[in-house]
């Protein structure tokens, strides 16, 4: 006859675990696996608007990585965007120009937005007939998409912006797509305490206009 029973590391029948509870037990830790790294290490994002256009586009979907600025600790209950205390950041350190982040919108934090770290603590920045200037320099805007020219009378503050001047505990954002995206020439500087973390990659996009898979941008680095 079979012996239903196991020898546990004493040498005594152990009794056996339903499938039930094996399974339920295996969900949770599963869950609880999941939560941790969705609060601490990397979180998936969807691109709603294409105010990062051509560096991401709508129905990109991005990993982005929780630690790269330091640790947060989590202040908020998941899933429902309810704030329980202040932001406590641990180990924390500055994004550097040129970073990809994702941040909570300052003027309403319960939305998550995306943008180009483009100025840091510090810089004078200025914005004049749509180039941008760092500490009286032309800056190197590789990644930058213009869609209307400068007119003999450029608005004010997407092609003429500033000088102003960078403070500490702060980042200047500004959407690659330059003529359509909401960003700190319209509404300041952003908080660092209120980046959520540093995208790193594509894993996913789907082209929701002609309703087919952008397969080349899969795996694709995003800098």
């Amino acid at each position: 006859m079979t012996n239903k029973t196991t020898e546990n590391i004493e040498g005594g029948a152990a009794p056996q675990k339903s499938v039930a509870r094996e399974y339920t037990e295996a969900i949770l830790i599963a869950l609880l696996l999941a939560l941790f790294i969705r609060t601490f290490a990397v979180q998936a994002f969807k691109i709603p608007s294409g105010s990062m256009e051509t560096t991401l586009l709508i129905g990109d979907h991005i990993l982005v990585s929780k630690f790269a600025y330091g640790t947060h600790i989590p202040n908020e209950i998941p899933f429902l965007n309810i704030k329980l205390f202040d932001d406590i950041i641990l180990f924390p350190s500055e994004p550097e120009r040129g970073d990809i982040i994702v941040f909570k919108f300052p003027k309403d934090e319960t939305r998550d937005f995306i943008k180009r770290v483009i100025g840091v603590p510090g810089d004078l920045l200025e914005v004049r007939r749509q180039k941008i200037f760092i500490n009286g320099k032309p800056y190197e805007d590789l990644h930058a998409r213009h869609t209307k020219s400068p007119s003999d009378s450029p608005l004010v503050p997407r092609d003429d912006f500033g000088p102003v001047l960078v403070p500490d505990g702060h980042v200047f954002m500004m959407g690659d797509n330059r003529e359509n995206s909401q960003d700190s020439r319209y509404w300041g500087f952003l908080d660092i305490k209120k980046v959520r973390g540093k995208a790193l990659m594509i894993y996913w996009s789907w082209n929701q206009l002609e309703s087919w898979v952008r397969f080349d941008r899969f795996g694709k680095i995003l800098e």
